[in-house]
């Protein structure tokens, strides 16, 4: 079953000019992509993470302002609001898994979808939120979930909506367009001790998913099976005898499971191996996004690798054969770097340390080119050819040099001009 993906063969490296490009050549990009570089991204202070207080799930809602989506009234928090996003979802980052210089992270997601309602798209708004109501009161009943907070995404500013989206804990669906907003029934569950929650109201009722550091898929199934567990305990999932859990895509019907890793494969792309190892990757059901998912660009050599079958097959069987094939894409990769050591060590210095170099006296970085440097960085270190930082701390700057967490560390929102000095300050100091 896996043959198809067979090991590239060794090819020179490129010429120096070709090192980091933003992606390998014949890569294509899916859809035309808003690309991350073109808006103000940013970093926000170190907030210490709010535990305590009453425990189990509280609603959460945004500064006052009017919700366009509501009753047209003032949107406050109560007494028992929640405290703000600060450094939730974050959890990942601290969590070294294995493979951690080449798989950044490993998601698993599950769609479902609840009897006696209308699919999301086509639901009116007091459905939606009847639904966000019953999704509230299951989660507070989770023993996984016991200490979560819920947030209503109408009630959220733009920019909170945005440090959602940049840290991968909620899709442009749920968050909605800029000029329309979220629809009525948007939310986002998510527990404070670890990355593990769920979208309300998205493509489908309920979008149950987690997230740990490195490669970790097995794990982060796991978690997301307990979860799974205690939501269908408590609400009655949509389910066919013959065709599993129904879903509003017909794509993800049966386990309704995508499982996804994000990985580096400068390797690849350097060796020009990339696309070979992509379409080998695609005869076996498994296809690639960008940074931000479909539609999205691929920038800094980073890509996401997901199942695309979700019908006829176990939820293990779907995580082992994407395990094992993710394996291989790593063998791959540690094989191209040899090759590159091998070859053209003094180039590959030569580049490491000259983006290491920009990265820390920049004055002005826009975030495709911050992406591109923070590739060859993070190789340089999987490889040893810098002693610091730490791959962590990669990653992070990854996340936090982002438009939201920029604009939220500056107070206000920037230009581009002012995002790029703002953004490069940010790394400086990360370095530092």
């Amino acid at each position: 079953m896996l043959r198809a993906l067979s090991p590239p063969a060794p090819r020179a490296p490129p010429p120096r000019a070709r090192l980091f490009a933003a992606h390998g050549e014949g890569v294509r990009e899916h859809g035309p992509g808003r690309g991350p570089g073109a808006g103000p991204p940013l970093h926000p202070p170190a907030t210490a993470r709010a535990r305590g207080g009453n425990r189990g799930l509280r609603i959460r809602g945004g500064p006052q302002g009017r919700d366009p989506r509501a009753d047209g009234g003032l949107v406050t928090d109560g007494p028992a609001a929640a405290p703000p996003i600060g450094t939730h979802g974050l959890d990942w980052l601290d969590d070294e898994g294995p493979d951690g210089d080449i798989v950044v992270s490993s998601r698993v997601r599950l769609a479902r979808n609840l009897q006696g309602y209308s699919f999301s798209a086509h639901a009116t708004g007091e459905e939606r939120e009847a639904l966000l109501e019953k999704a509230r009161a299951a989660t507070e009943a989770a023993g996984v979930l016991q200490e979560a907070d819920f947030w209503e995404i109408s009630r959220l500013d733009r920019v909170d909506r945005l440090l959602l989206l940049e840290r991968r804990l909620v899709s442009k669906e749920l968050i909605g367009k800029p000029d329309a907003g979220p629809r009525r029934g948007a939310g986002l569950a998510l527990s404070r001790a670890r990355t593990l929650g769920m979208m309300v109201n998205e493509e489908d009722h309920l979008r149950l998913q987690t997230l740990r550091g490195g490669f970790q898929l097995a794990a982060a199934w796991r978690d997301l099976d307990q979860l799974d567990e205690e939501m269908g305990a408590r609400l009655p999932y949509a389910f066919h005898q013959e065709f599993g859990f129904l879903t509003s895509c017909p794509t993800n019907v049966g386990t309704g499971l995508r499982a996804s890793v994000f990985i580096h494969l400068p390797g690849l792309v350097l060796t020009r191996q990339i696309r070979k190892v992509l379409e080998g990757m695609g005869q076996l059901g498994v296809t690639y996004r960008g940074l931000y998912g479909e539609g999205s660009r691929i920038v800094g050599n980073l890509f996401q690798i997901s199942n695309q079958t979700t019908l006829g097959k176990t939820e293990e069987d779907l995580i082992d054969q994407l395990e094992r094939l993710v394996g291989r894409v790593i063998g791959y990769e540690k094989q191209a770097r040899a090759v590159l050591l091998r070859e053209a060590p003094n180039v590959l210095e030569d580049k490491v340390w000259r983006a290491y170099g920009i990265l820390c006296h920049a004055r002005s970085l826009p975030f495709e080119e911050m992406m591109n440097l923070l590739s060859g960085v993070r190789l340089g270190i999987s490889l040893k050819l810098l002693k610091s930082p730490r791959v962590d701390v990669i990653s992070r700057m990854m996340i936090h040099a982002q438009t939201a967490h920029l604009a939220r560390a500056a107070g206000r929102r920037l230009d581009e001009a002012d995002a790029d000095a703002f953004r490069a300050s940010y790394v400086r100091r990360a370095l530092a």
